[in-house]
């Protein structure tokens, strides 16, 4: 991987750019670029550090900042008592509208469900009507039954109707109740149960008398209903959370999708006792989009404690995808790409190998976090000085290119070095920290690598 030239300039040497090892060695490039995770502040290093991971640590541990942290015992645990809300009163009694479930009842009372079933002598089976009372404090069995001797006046509709048609909202017990009939007398009329599923559109029997058509059994392709209203944004969600006073009936009839389906989807029954809080699947409606799959970056953004710049990065990973999705050569192939050029250039091929196999591993789709690319693992930055040295336009991205870039470089620090060991010291820690700062400890082990690598390209 190459590094930028430094901005300083000395008069007693040249300024190089050089190239590091790939990951995971250390790459000072990549570390000059990165930015800390955390703002640091400015350190004067007292103490050169032996390698670039102890020059890392030396800084961090020299830039902690103590954070101005509240104390635990000064956050509260729980909300004041002043501040939460007050619970509603519960009556002694209650007497049910229309739409109204237990569960519901309880839920609005902050009582259990179960509790209000037992202080009413009722069960989950137990069908509910507008106008009947139940017990919600106290003990005992209900003040009413499911068909009680006092009932609510009917409604307007006219006393001799032998029949009446089901609207949205319904109940059997409701219908039971308005017409002043025993549910039980309904169920016989129109040969129906507890279980027994009605929709809006259906005639329901009320009376005694003969001259009623005959109620068709409810099947799931029931006849066509009227238009449903325009369904609220939920029905487009595929799901529907319940509140209270929410009924089967009226969900399905709300959200413009049949009362079996509505069962069927849920595997529900007319008995099922629902609450508010409760989650419904939505038949027939499209379902939530499904969110979109968090891709993984190619290349990461963070190494050594350190996060790249977002450009950077970005760069990289777009540099990646380029790669990924190109056909390139395969690792014999750019053997005999680094060698032929490296002869041509008049530079050891068996040097200019180990540096590839040391980088990258032949792999001319490597990518590091600091935009290094290619078998040699070059920056832009140093691809357009790669491209100075050659006398024309590099594409780094290119196989062909970047070797050449590469062993242009490698050329120039050659050339510039005092001897082997400092050329290949300044590809990996860059020729002006060499100069300054001496070999690093892993650069060390660096160039003993390259040294030993390029016996066995001989």
């Amino acid at each position: 991987m190459t590094t930028p030239r430094s901005p300083k300039k000395t008069t007693s040497m040249p300024i190089i750019a050089a190239t590091t090892a790939a990951l995971p060695a250390v790459m000072l490039s990549s570390l000059a670029l990165a930015q800390p995770a955390t703002a640091l502040p400015a350190v004067q290093t007292q103490k050169i550090p032996a390698s670039l991971a102890a020059a890392i640590q030396a800084q961090a541990q020299a830039s902690a900042v103590p954070a101005n942290v509240i104390p635990a015992s000064a956050v509260a645990a729980t909300i004041p008592a002043a501040m939460q809300p007050m619970a509603p009163a519960v009556p002694a009694t209650y007497t049910i509208v229309r739409g109204d479930t237990i569960s519901g009842i309880a839920a609005r009372y902050g009582l259990n469900t179960n509790t209000v079933l037992q202080l009413n002598g009722l069960s989950a089976n137990t069908i509910i009507y507008p106008g009947q009372q139940i017990k919600l404090s106290g003990s005992g069995a209900a003040p009413s039954a499911p068909a009680p001797a006092p009932r609510p006046a009917p409604s307007p509709a006219p006393s001799s109707a032998a029949s009446y048609t089901v609207v949205p909202g319904d109940t059997l017990g409701g219908i039971a109740a308005r017409h002043g009939v025993a549910l039980s007398d309904v169920f016989n009329w129109n040969g129906l149960n507890g279980r027994s599923i009605i929709y809006p559109g259906q005639k329901i029997k009320v009376s005694a008398g003969t001259s009623a058509p005959a109620p068709a059994a409810p099947a799931p392709a029931a006849p066509a209903r009227p238009a449903a209203p325009a369904a609220p944004a939920l029905a487009n969600t595929g799901s529907y959370t319940i509140k209270s006073g929410d009924t089967l009936g009226g969900i399905a009839n709300r959200l413009g999708v049949s009362l079996s389906s509505l069962l069927s989807a849920n595997k529900l029954s007319m008995n099922t006792i629902i609450y508010p809080g409760q989650k419904l699947a939505i038949p027939g409606a499209p379902a939530a989009p499904a969110p979109a799959p968090v891709s993984t970056p190619l290349v990461p953004s963070t190494f050594l404690g350190y996060r790249y710049p977002d450009a950077v990065v970005s760069s990289a990973n777009a540099n990646k995808a380029l790669l990924n999705a190109s056909p390139v050569p395969s690792t014999a192939q750019m053997k005999g790409i680094v060698a032929d050029t490296a002869r041509r250039m008049g530079v050891d091929p068996s040097l200019a190998m180990a540096f590839a196999y040391q980088e990258s591993g032949f792999n001319q789709r490597a990518v590091s976090p600091a935009n290094a690319i290619g078998t040699m693992q070059v920056i832009p930055s140093s691809g357009e000085w790669a491209s100075e040295l050659v006398g024309r336009k590099l594409n780094i991205l290119d196989p062909y290119d970047n070797v050449t870039a590469g062993v242009a470089i490698i050329r120039a620090l050659v050339n510039t070095s005092k001897d082997l060991p400092t050329a290949i010291a300044g590809y990996y820690q860059g020729q002006y920290s060499v100069s300054k700062h001496g070999m690093y400890d892993d650069t060390k082990a660096y160039v003993a690598s390259i040294l030993a690598l390029k016996k066995n390209f001989n």
